[in-house]
């Protein structure tokens, strides 16, 4: 179940939201269900529901097969049928309220949105998409190549782009051989273009040359390593949830000899999305709050210094009041400037802090377009490109 679902439904709008939200769309697509035949909700053996549009974009050339794009069981299209509950769910909200709550809502949120500030970012390029990207989960920026590059659930786990969304490159088969990747899930690459990727799948961190070869494989000191930044140093900094920690690997990456593994920072609670600020060294970190009796799971954000002295601290309460929903960051960058950049899969958008030093300040810098933006890159020329995992996709907006 997403975040979004699991925040307390406190009204009868809070319930109209998630159920808009959790049950009468499509999660490939987005798309809202309908009793139209395009966007009607379909069973799949497996459990799943997805709308008949995406079923038949789904189905393998030649065949009527189909893989399921949440747990990959494969069916046939004559296995699937129409939802029901869904239908008759649709029906009966109709019934309730009959002046279209997702327009009215709709209207509300736009409203709140506007109480931010447009940062006036536009989208320049979109790639990638089902078939190309399976559930993405990270993304960065390659200065010496220009390219992008993304971890994800295909056959081989890292995809790098064109900025014009050309696929030019795969490396990282998903096995657990010498040069394999179990599960990515994050990536960042060193200033000497190497490629660090974090595996939960092994628990490790592994690093591969620009040609798609392993050269360096650290295990310990990690028991989940998960988010990934590195520093002006041309160190990796890499977070660990399971142990409330952050740590810093220093090695040399062409030879793969490891110089250092260093705990640089504890006592966090569930660290995974980090950013380092490369002009300043400071670091920040969204630690993901476990859940208790009253409150369902939420996000923190962290400012460290360079030596890892707390600046500042976001909470998601402290942002949620510029927005519709309950803010829950997903990925943070640093743009050029020092200003901060957040990525929030509840309200589907992208928000801009002011720099540390020049206090509260907030914009938006993507407030639509987006499904699930799970991780920002920063390129080059000051564009933004956010991996939208909802999407399956790469969106690149300028300014």
């Amino acid at each position: 179940m997403s975040s979004s679902s699991q925040k307390e439904i406190r009204t009868m709008k809070d319930f109209l939201d998630e159920t808009e939200i959790n049950l009468l769309e499509c999660k490939v697509c987005f798309e809202k269900y309908s009793q139209q035949q395009r966007h009607r909700p379909r069973n799949l053996p497996c459990g799943h529901i997805i709308c008949q549009d995406c079923v038949s974009s789904l189905l393998n050339p030649g065949n009527s097969k189909l893989e399921c794009p949440f747990c990959r069981k494969g069916c046939r299209k004559s296995e699937t049928s129409v939802c029901l509950p869904v239908l008759h769910l649709l029906e009966i909200i109709g019934r309730v309220v009959p002046d279209h709550p997702e327009r009215r809502f709709a209207d509300c949120r736009s409203n709140q949105v506007a109480k931010l500030k447009s940062a006036s970012f536009k989208l320049s390029a979109s790639f990638g998409g089902w078939g190309v990207l399976f559930n993405p989960t990270g993304i960065a920026f390659c200065y010496s190549t220009g390219c992008l590059l993304v971890v994800h659930d295909g056959k081989k786990r890292l995809s790098r782009f064109t900025m014009n969304g050309n696929l030019v490159h795969e490396m990282g088969e998903k096995s657990s051989s010498e040069n394999g990747l179990v599960y990515a899930v994050s990536v960042a690459v060193t200033l000497d273009g190497f490629v660090a990727v974090t595996d939960a799948g092994d628990r490790s961190l592994k690093v591969y040359s620009p040609a798609g070869k392993r050269t360096l494989i650290v295990k310990k000191p990690f028991l989940l390593p998960w988010g990934l930044a590195v520093n002006a140093e041309n160190e990796v900094i890499v977070s660990d949830p399971d142990g409330s920690s952050l740590v810093l690997v220093a090695a040399n990456f062409s030879q793969g000899g490891i110089k250092k593994t260093v705990n640089i920072c504890s006592n966090l609670n569930q660290p995974k999305e980090i950013a380092v600020c490369q002009t300043n060294g400071s670091v920040i970190v969204v630690e993901h709050l476990a859940k208790d009796n009253k409150n369902s799971s939420s996000t923190r954000i962290k400012i460290l210094n360079n030596n890892m002295r707390l600046l500042r601290q976001i909470d998601s309460f402290n942002l949620s009041l510029f927005l519709p929903l309950d803010v829950h960051t997903s990925g943070v960058a640093f743009d050029h400037e020092g200003n901060i950049l957040v990525a929030d899969v509840n309200n589907r958008c992208v928000i801009c802090l002011n720099k540390i030093e020049e206090g509260n300040g907030l914009k938006h810098v993507v407030a639509s377009g987006l499904s699930y933006p799970v991780a920002i890159a920063v390129i080059e020329d000051g564009s933004i490109a956010v991996l939208d995992s909802g999407n399956h996709s790469v969106l690149v907006y300028s300014p």
